[in-house]
């Protein structure tokens, strides 16, 4: 039991540097920019050494990165973890309704000012950009190649995981684009859910009848 719990205060202590190195970078970065921030001046905000810095986070980028690169995947998790008869559509909807119900960062209804400052940060700068669409391009091709093994059809899974992906990011980038117009997360949030259920029955029934030219 005493070993038990010296893990765990530990691991809680482990993850309480971690958080604070990030909060220091993020403010930095915000105020200065990613290129003009040393890893030095982020362990010293921090106060842990700069070799404290790439044992938690391995490079600079990581220190941007690493808290949210398991979202990559989540359309991919989804479908893995997917229950007995529900499809792929239905998996990743559902746990993106989750998501907005918990008001998960990843999807861009958190009120917290880091959470943005990181976002415009990435958007401002070339580097994080390059790596965000690569990791995003990674979480599509792991879903293209998770719906390949279980169907036979690599064709069909990549224009599955692409069309799913996009709906993803595109009620994302929605709930970004309000908030940055002056809606409060709250606002953004209550009408989320209609969004998503509308975004995803066009990815399930298909676009045929959409942008008819008369």
């Amino acid at each position: 039991m005493a070993e038990a719990t010296t893990m765990g205060l530990r691991e809680r202590k482990k993850q309480q540097t971690a958080r604070r190195i990030y909060r220091a970078a993020v403010e930095l970065f915000a105020e200065r920019g990613f290129d003009d921030v040393s890893v030095q001046e982020i362990a010293d905000a921090a106060e842990v050494s700069k070799m404290t810095v790439f044992n938690y986070f391995g490079t600079k980028e990581d220190l941007i990165f690493r808290p949210m690169e398991e979202h990559f995947s989540d359309t991919a998790r989804a479908v893995r973890d997917r229950r007995p008869g529900e499809s792929a559509v239905d998996a990743v909807r559902r746990q993106f309704l989750e998501m907005v119900e918990e008001r998960d960062p990843s999807v861009g209804l958190n009120p917290e000012a880091s959470t943005r400052q990181v976002r415009e940060l990435v958007l401002r700068t070339p580097v994080l950009m390059e790596r965000a669409f690569l990791a995003a391009q990674k979480g599509t091709r792991e879903l293209a190649d998770l719906l390949a093994a279980e169907t036979g059809d690599m064709m069909t899974a990549t224009i599955a995981a692409a069309t799913l992906s996009a709906a993803r990011n595109a009620l994302i980038e929605e709930h970004h684009r309000r908030t940055a117009e002056g809606e409060t997360p709250d606002q953004v949030a209550a009408d989320a859910s209609e969004r998503a259920r509308h975004a995803f029955a066009l990815v399930e029934n298909g676009l045929k009848d959409y942008a008819v030219k008369g």
